[in-house]
């Protein structure tokens, strides 16, 4: 078995080189006019320039890095090697994994020492983590215990008056900030068709959908996050472009295949009303989309990630991957070559439920720096909109 702890220098140049060689056959997503180059501030002075950008400026290239990563904490008492890796590569978010009944303040008790091992101190500010979890309901609903509510599936809160979802969604994310959970992987935003239902296994047999249409499912999305970012918790509509009509779970099944879903379809709305509404980031699935990139998964696809999600919907905040460590639709890319893939496609921030394989994804993406300015520009690009979802959740605020 390859060891997942696996030092910088020690990274094989061969397989790094092929990393660099293979993970660049798409063509990287065009950056922004405004990109501040590596390690230096932007023109204007201290003064003038943001928060953000001075933070960026004071990174180097591990903590740059270490931002695009978001790795599990594994409840209710995550292994030593686990944080460890994080430590070591300047992990900048972290997923509350598995189960917990703890209630909010031993939840809480558990979030400030993560922050207070893995958040870092650049350029004389506290840059604190975005802590995240998976709290939908239903089947799917990570804390739980004093002070946090049972929350129905889906396909209930799909039965509410928006007003009420709205409503409710605004209490569950207070909780969960009272907490010190700052992102909800949440809404979904996939529609099932009721031809289909519990036959599509990731999210029909669950019950995690709104609803079969985009009529309902998108009004419930815009509800769930606005209520939501009312209490300040950032939202997570997934799974783009679609996972309702699907038969396998992309955690389980190596090759999972829509042959329906379009660039422009009725599966797109939902996901485009939740950015509307104002969500934070949005995640990206691991299915492959036969009637709009037959040849990439789609976090691995620059034609979804980059040319539908963050210029067919406008998108500007950041893009998250589905789980890229232990999923079986992930295995098909070589774990070297995973992030550095999904970052070339257009996305900022790699989910990985095994964080030891982080070392080992994160080398991947330094090797391509040192020898592809346009990878140093991405991760440049990708680094200031985690480092703004940070800020509009709370865990990054310049003092001076």
């Amino acid at each position: 078995m390859t060891s997942y702890l696996l030092a910088p220098r020690r990274v094989p140049l061969a397989l790094l080189v092929t990393t660099l060689a293979v993970a660049g056959c798409q063509q990287a997503p065009s950056a922004p006019e405004s990109v501040v180059a590596p390690g230096r501030a932007a023109a204007t002075s201290a003064a003038k320039t943001s928060c953000v950008d001075r933070v960026l400026a004071g990174m180097n290239d591990t903590q740059r890095v270490g931002q695009l990563f978001m790795g599990a904490a594994k409840l209710p008492t995550p292994p030593k090697a686990d944080l460890d890796a994080m430590r070591t590569y300047a992990v900048g978010s972290v997923f509350l994994a598995g189960r917990s009944t703890a209630g909010v303040k031993k939840t809480r008790t558990l979030v400030d020492s993560l922050q207070k091992s893995l958040g870092k101190t650049v350029a004389g500010q506290r840059v604190g983590l975005l802590v995240s979890t998976d709290q939908e309901g239903g089947q799917v609903q990570v804390l739980k215990g004093p002070g946090f509510s049972t929350i129905p599936n889906g396909k209930t809160q799909g039965t509410w008056s928006t007003a009420t979802l709205r409503t409710r969604a605004q209490g569950w994310a207070k909780q969960l900030k009272s907490a010190g959970v700052n992102v909800n992987l949440a809404p979904v935003a996939d529609i099932v068709p009721a031809s289909i239902g519990t036959a599509n296994i990731p999210i029909g047999r669950y019950g995690r959908q709104f609803g079969s249409t985009s009529a309902v499912v998108s009004p419930h999305v815009t509800a769930y996050v606005q209520g939501s970012k009312s209490s300040g918790v950032l939202t997570t509509p997934k799974h783009f472009p679609g996972l309702g009509r699907v038969k396998g779970n992309t955690d389980t099944t190596a090759s999972v295949t829509d042959t329906t879903l379009t660039r422009t379809g009725s599966n797109i709305a939902p996901f485009r009303a939740g950015i509307s509404a104002g969500a934070g980031l949005v995640m990206v699935s691991l299915a492959t989309y036969k009637r709009i990139d037959p040849k990439h998964k789609a976090a691995f696809s620059s034609l979804i990630v980059d040319q539908t999600l963050r210029r067919d919907l406008g998108f500007k905040g950041v893009i998250i991957s589905d789980d890229l460590g232990q999923a079986a639709s992930a295995q098909s890319v070589a774990l070297l070559q995973r992030a550095l893939t999904f970052l070339r496609a257009g996305g900022d921030l790699t989910l990985t439920v095994t964080p030891r394989g982080i070392p080992t994804m994160a080398e991947g993406i330094r090797y391509a720096m040192r020898h592809d300015p346009k990878v140093r520009t991405l991760v440049q690009n990708s680094a200031r909109r985690i480092l703004t979802a940070k800020q509009a959740a709370g865990a990054l605020s310049c003092t001076s």
